[in-house]
């Protein structure tokens, strides 16, 4: 994981901005005039003069495209010629969904990275003792003008020279996206810039938050979702428990119901009452299933992680938990209490996007925004936190349906549930962050070596709080949920009054979406 998560970059103010700009657009919006997207880019990048690369005109091309994504359209290469709002209207219909693909790589962008490339730095003293030349296996390193050289056509990149060498003067150099993804799906295309395997993709987007160059990002519905706001339906944010901290210290839980209806919202509900939901469903596969039916189970509210499985490990599938996500449920929940309403889950992940565009639950969840999307529209609407009224919290949930955010914090739900039906029944867990280490989890388990036991697989490293779309630090938002868990009048999931908020509304709520379409 690169060490740029948690700095605030040019890259994530310009996707800020941008995001900000198509909220205006969309609330602004009457009378299918969307000409002003053609203004999008230089209000972003004004002047002559360029600021990030070394031309202003290519700066402005890339925010075009970025524009393009931020309305949910298809990016394009240089090559073709055409407005920045062409197929926008379309886009408009407060009912339209992604397209696929939903990750992008922006090619003009692209800094053509070199991709697992062994070289030699600056650092390089032409030592005496030439331990880089003698431990190379294939005669690729010579010594010219003082300083170490490989000959590309010789290396076989096995990286002995850089163990040995005293001034770690040599290097691997790997392309940033590329060494993100879990799943091997970043390759190069004729020009050496980067290209993704939709193939292999699970859209856990990885790639995009640790590209440098911003040349990567994903669809967005932040326009669709306004208009749906304005047209008058109820729309109701199922907002996820990894907000804690998300919009700076003056957003306290006190003022996000009020900061959410401050932007045309009916109301906010949190989807740790899906996570209780969901995990009260877990522990009873677990108990019914493992080891009788099954060798073992994994959790199920990770949508990469599970796309991954079902990918790479299609013989383990029927292994994963088949309990509707926290996401779903939720939604199920408010439109049972609310129907005729729109639902916006509001999280921290690129995948639910997808996961949400799913034909089979697609009439629960109506849109996605992350976290940075939604700061678009604080932005847009100059929403002042400080001075905001406060409300009730968004309440009901457990500390454990809160905990969902961090990595372990599924298992430990479900088992915190278990534990307390059955206090002698032990509960082996096993877990992974990051889809390199998944993959490793269930080669494990496909061997034998996690029979009996409950595992859980969390696409990004640090869990939901580490995910593309979030605005904070890792760090800071693990120690926010913490805290938000602690304040919970609940602790485990079956002492939360989830059966307060469900009744009269259980009817179909638990129904399997059954197989994508």
């Amino acid at each position: 994981m690169s060490n740029m998560r948690g700095l605030y970059t040019s890259v994530n103010d310009i996707r800020k901005r941008v995001y900000a700009e198509i909220a205006k657009l969309s609330y602004d919006y009457k009378d299918g005039d969307l000409s002003k997207l053609e203004q999008i880019p230089y209000t972003i990048i004004p002047g002559e003069v360029s600021t990030y690369r070394e031309s202003v005109f290519l700066e402005r091309a890339i925010v075009r495209e970025r524009t393009r994504l931020a309305m949910g359209l298809d990016v394009r290469s240089a090559s073709e010629q055409a407005p920045v709002s062409y197929g926008a209207e379309e886009c408009a219909k407060p009912e339209k969904f992604y397209e696929p693909p939903l990750i992008n790589i922006i090619k003009f962008a692209c800094n053509s990275c070199p991709d697992n490339v062994v070289t030699v730095t600056n650092a390089c003293q032409g030592c005496l003792a030439n331990p880089c030349k003698i431990s190379c296996p294939k005669g690729a390193i010579s010594f010219k003008d003082g300083r170490s050289v490989i000959d590309r056509s010789k290396c076989i990149k096995c990286g002995k020279c850089i163990e040995v060498c005293p001034y770690s003067a040599i290097v691997r150099l790997k392309r940033p996206c590329a060494a993100a993804c879990g799943m091997n799906a970043i390759k190069s295309d004729k020009y050496g810039r980067a290209e993704i395997d939709y193939d292999k993709c699970v859209s856990c987007g990885m790639c995009l938050v640790n590209c440098p160059f911003g040349a990567i990002g994903d669809k967005a519905q932040i326009f669709q979702v306004i208009q749906a706001i304005k047209s008058g339906v109820p729309v109701y944010a199922a907002v996820a428990p990894s907000v804690s901290g998300q919009f700076g210290p003056k957003h306290t839980p006190e003022k996000f119901r009020p900061a959410i209806k401050a932007l045309g919202f009916a109301d906010a509900v949190e989807v740790a009452i899906g996570a209780d939901l969901c995990t009260i469903e877990e522990a009873k596969d677990f108990l019914k299933e493992v080891p009788a039916e099954k060798p073992f189970m994994a959790t199920s509210c990770c949508p990469a992680w599970a796309m991954m499985a079902k990918k790479l490990f299609p013989d383990l599938s029927s292994n994963i938990s088949m309990a509707l996500t926290p996401m779903v449920l939720t939604a199920r929940l408010i439109k049972k209490q609310h129907p005729g309403c729109k639902v916006v889950f509001v999280g921290p992940c690129s995948a639910k996007k997808l996961e949400a565009g799913r034909r089979t639950i697609r009439s629960d969840v109506d849109f996605v925004l992350t976290y940075e999307e939604l700061g678009g529209m604080f932005e847009a609407r100059g929403v002042d936190f400080e001075k905001l009224e406060p409300e009730d919290v968004m309440h009901g949930a457990s500390g454990d349906g809160r905990g969902f955010a961090v990595g372990g914090g599924v298992a430990e739900a479900v088992v915190n549930v278990i534990k307390d039906q059955y206090p002698d029944r032990e509960v082996k867990v096993a877990g992974a962050q990051g889809l390199a280490e998944c993959k490793k989890l269930l080669t494990l388990a496909k061997a034998g070596k996690y029979n009996g036991y409950l595992l859980e697989g969390m696409a990004c490293p640090g869990g939901c709080v580490a995910g593309a779309g979030t605005c904070q630090p890792i760090a800071k938002s693990t120690a926010s949920v913490a805290l938000h868990k602690k304040v919970s009048t609940h602790k485990h999931a079956n002492e939360s009054n989830y059966q307060d908020i469900l009744s009269g509304l259980e009817e179909g709520l638990f129904d399997a979406p059954g197989e994508d379409q």
